[in-house]
């Protein structure tokens, strides 16, 4: 068993604080996506566990093996960590035979192990003789996956490798890569600044904000409960309203929704996701949902993202604006007036 333990992890250039008492737990053979905006330690994170770097203090821990422990480290080429960058770092000279026969012992099989890498990665063998130039970004990725499982690593780390790709072929590619890393029974650490994709590729996703983490765990769980207003964006479009909290209710410009009050009273912020909110036809029997009107529509295929204009009377007359995704074929037409209902509760903050 690889478990991976990162305990206290800090790390300063100069007087910049990368990364700031950092802990991280990864199950053996899970994936674990690190998300968050540039700047935010994530790639810093991922050096330190590759060993590219040292910590001023911590631990790294994978199975029973300790890598670090402040600044006495385990070098990189030792710890036995496969790692696959954002442009794949193949060597232009060489054919993809000989870019995934690189770093493997010299005794072993190496064309064995190479045409066993190629099928893990479920790329034609007849591919053995060309050059990186030669293949598309998809298959090159694929080459540099190849090289990384041959060595046979404990732990895999994916440093943005799909951000290059274009939109369907990166979907594709990273769905071919979680069911090999599944397959071969390899724990992976991908950081990414694509929220979709930290959602959908993860057993666990880690927000990192400031050099700090700030929040870890299930998918849905963090996307559903996240810890302050801030991570809510990072994880996706939120609507964060205004609201004054009853005992087992919420009252907010949508009106009164139910939300998990913990006994808490008094003034704070709810969060919504658009998904969570249906327009309608406005009634003219003042029934319904709240009253608003739609802004500025964009088209994107068969949804289309939507402004809607609320006018707040209930808090202090402010004009509130948020963007919802609905059925391009919906209807409602920018400056018509709409109903706005809220499906399920919403998360305090």
């Amino acid at each position: 068993m690889s478990d991976l333990r990162v305990s206290g992890l800090s790390k300063r250039f100069g007087q910049t604080a990368a990364l700031v008492d950092v802990s991280l737990f990864a199950v053996s053979a899970s994936r674990t996506a690190v998300v968050g905006p540039s700047g935010s330690g994530k790639s810093t994170l991922l050096r330190l566990i590759a060993g590219f770097e040292r910590p001023d203090e911590g631990e790294i821990v994978l199975g029973e093996d300790r890598l670090a422990r402040g600044r006495a480290t385990v070098p990189a080429h030792l710890r036995n960590i496969g790692i696959v960058s954002q442009d794949g770092a193949l060597f232009p000279h060489l054919d993809v035979a000989q870019n995934i026969a690189f770093g493997i012992d010299k005794s072993a099989d190496r064309h064995a192990l190479v045409l066993k890498a190629l099928d893990m990665v479920k790329l034609d063998r007849a591919l053995v003789e060309r050059r990186p130039h030669e293949l598309s970004g998809g298959q090159q990725q694929r080459v540099a996956l190849a090289r990384a499982l041959a060595r046979k690593p404990r732990l895999m780390l994916l440093d943005e490798p799909f951000s290059a790709l274009d939109a369907g072929l990166r979907h594709s590619v990273r769905n071919e890569v979680m069911q090999t890393l599944d397959e071969v029974g390899i724990g992976s650490i991908l950081v990414t600044h694509d929220h979709a994709e930290a959602l959908s590729f993860a057993d666990q996703v880690a927000v990192m904000r400031n050099g700090r983490l700030v929040q870890a765990g299930a998918p849905r769980d963090l996307y559903l409960r996240p810890v302050d207003p801030e991570t809510a964006i990072m994880l996706g479009h939120a609507i964060i309203l205004p609201a004054r909290i009853g005992e087992g209710y919420v009252e907010t410009p949508l009106g009164r929704l139910a939300a998990v009050t913990l006994g808490r009273t008094g003034s704070g912020e709810i969060m919504l996701r658009p998904e969570q909110i249906v327009l309608e036809a406005a009634s003219g029997d003042g029934e319904g949902g709240c009253r608003a009107t739609v802004g500025r529509i964009e088209f994107a295929g068969p949804t289309s993202i939507v402004s809607v204009v609320l006018e707040d009377e209930s808090f202090g007359g402010k004009r509130l604006e948020f963007a919802i995704r609905q059925r391009s074929d919906s209807g409602a037409g920018a400056g018509a007036r709409v109903s706005v209902r809220v499906r399920g509760g919403g998360h305090l903050f």
